[in-house]
């Protein structure tokens, strides 16, 4: 996603600016909101190099009815630049929240997507933005906070940001020029979320659960908690736990686990922490 505006060729940003009704892109009457389940997903810019890719990807969430976009440590505060891409999208820059790191950024989200290269680092199940789009639609249109999350220009996500995340979304490019940048790459995730939330319209579809979903906290609490009983009892018998743990942690996130469920698990765990620790003051 290698991409700085000040680098486009002269005269490519003119037209964003200079005269919208003349765009023929933008031509037509606007297609209302679909449906209030956008008001449960977010986009999340994490660690954007140049305020300008900023506003090109406003530009491409508001074109297709998005508008909650949090930005984890940019690099540059929003300038002229940004506002110039945004090409109208001021309120979607304004109403953007700024976060210290994208664990804080998801904490109360349900389900977290991460926009990502394939990559070997971290094994996450893998989805297409068709997909994605989908299954984003669906738990948002449950009630379900749902965090689509974006990496920084040159080096994508790292490793821990993308342990955050429950599925990697990889759009299928052309191999021999694969290069997206960040404005583009988001327009493509935003359009799918816009055709499935307009299909789920049409056929009147409903995401319905009894409980309220695990929110991303509450999950993590829980692996936490895992952790800890599971070195109480020796689990890992000296062996490193971080590929025993990367295991149980897709395997819960597949699970889809509601409040009530990660109670249930927490009790769980809690007595298996205090047998273990029983069994050690008996010996």
């Amino acid at each position: 996603m290698n991409h700085d505006p000040r680098n486009e060729p002269p005269g490519a940003q003119a037209p964003d600016n200079a005269n919208p009704e003349a765009d023929p892109i933008g031509a037509g009457p606007a297609i209302p909101t679909p449906d209030p389940a956008v008001a449960h997903l977010r986009i999340v810019l994490v660690g954007t190099q140049h305020p300008g890719n900023i506003g090109s990807a406003a530009r491409a969430m508001k074109t297709m009815g998005l508008s909650r976009l949090v930005l984890v440590a940019p690099e540059k505060p929003l300038d002229r630049d940004a506002y110039a891409m945004a090409a109208g999208a001021d309120d979607v820059l304004e109403a953007a929240v700024v976060l210290p790191d994208l664990a804080a950024a998801v904490a109360d989200c349900h389900l977290v997507l991460g926009c990502t290269a394939r990559s070997r680092r971290i094994a996450l199940e893998e989805l297409v933005p068709r997909d994605a789009a989908v299954l984003a639609d669906a738990r948002a249109r449950g009630g379900s906070e749902v965090a689509l999350v974006f990496g920084r220009e040159r080096t994508g996500l790292d490793n821990e940001e993308l342990q955050l995340c429950h599925a990697a979304v990889h759009i299928p490019a052309n191999p021999e020029y694969s290069s997206l940048n960040l404005g583009a790459a988001v327009q493509v995730l935003s359009y799918e979320l816009r055709m499935a939330a307009l299909a789920a319209n049409t056929a009147g579809g409903a995401f319905e659960r009894r409980d309220p979903p695990a929110s991303h906290a509450q999950l993590e609490g829980f692996f936490s908690q895992l952790g800890e009983a599971l070195h109480a009892i020796d689990f890992h018998k000296g062996r490193a736990p971080e590929s025993a743990m990367r295991k149980l942690r897709r395997l819960f996130l597949r699970a889809d686990l509601d409040e009530r469920e990660v109670r249930l698990l927490r009790g769980v765990l809690a007595d298996v922490e205090r047998m273990a620790m029983l069994a050690g003051q008996r010996r």
